[in-house]
């Protein structure tokens, strides 16, 4: 299994400059989300959509932001449900443990509905990939979001202060935070999707449920040094 570290400052700063380079059609994507977000039924749809999104970001994909209505996300619909009830059921059993077990925990399984996109593989084995994949790297995504968290309380508390238009910058910094944390949670993805590749290649039989090819019987044949011919 690889143990390649995240960067935290090389992923946050690649996270904003994608956030500001794709400004306006991450900002359009993020206020349809919010728009529509109260809509029954949509709303799973246009989620799956945001996560297939930041899946794109971290790639350095174009960004269409009508694209979380694609009616292809409901595809996932199922599977989308079940991996959330695992999640979910997971995390609590984990919190009875003092709450530090069920932060472990969420972070290992952050990525799991990403894979469970992107990888095709099941709910239990987006969970499994996904805790695998961050071996090592846990208490990493956790600074990168605690830095971000931090950064953006600073900002707009600066920017709050200010007499009569700090409201209105705060506003637009949170705007701006939204954006770039979305662009973030891309850059790291890609990280950990590469990483995953690895893993699953590493281990095909335990993710994607046969062995690694052997060699076919002739290749090995020929390449075994032929006997002496009897004289």
């Amino acid at each position: 299994m690889t143990t390649e570290k995240l960067d935290i400052m090389k992923t946050i700063k690649d996270g904003v400059q994608y956030g500001l380079k794709n400004f306006f059609p991450l900002l359009l994507m993020v206020i349809l989300y919010f728009l529509t977000f109260w809509i029954p039924y949509l709303n799973v749809g246009t989620t799956i959509g945001l996560y297939k999104a930041v899946i794109g970001i971290g790639r350095g994909e174009t960004i269409d932001p009508v694209s979380i209505f694609n009616k292809d996300n409901f595809k996932n619909l199922g599977n989308f449900f079940l991996l959330m009830g695992f999640i979910s059921i997971g995390t609590m059993a984990a919190a009875a443990f003092m709450l530090l077990p069920a932060l472990v925990i969420a972070i290992a399984w952050s990525f799991a509905i990403y894979f469970l996109i992107d990888k095709h593989v099941s709910p239990l084995k987006a969970l499994l990939l996904s805790y695998d994949a961050t071996f090592g790297n846990k208490w990493r995504i956790f600074f990168v979001g605690l830095i971000c968290a931090i950064a953006i309380g600073l900002l707009c508390g600066l920017l709050g202060a200010i007499p009569k238009v700090g409201p209105v910058l705060a506003a637009i910094a949170v705007i701006l935070a939204i954006v770039c944390v979305v662009a973030v949670d891309g850059v790291m993805y890609d990280f950990f999707s590469q990483k995953a590749d690895a893993i699953m290649a590493e281990h095909r039989a335990k993710y994607c449920g046969f062995p690694a090819p052997e060699a076919p019987a002739e290749a090995e044949a020929a390449a075994e040094p032929e006997a002496p011919a009897a004289e």
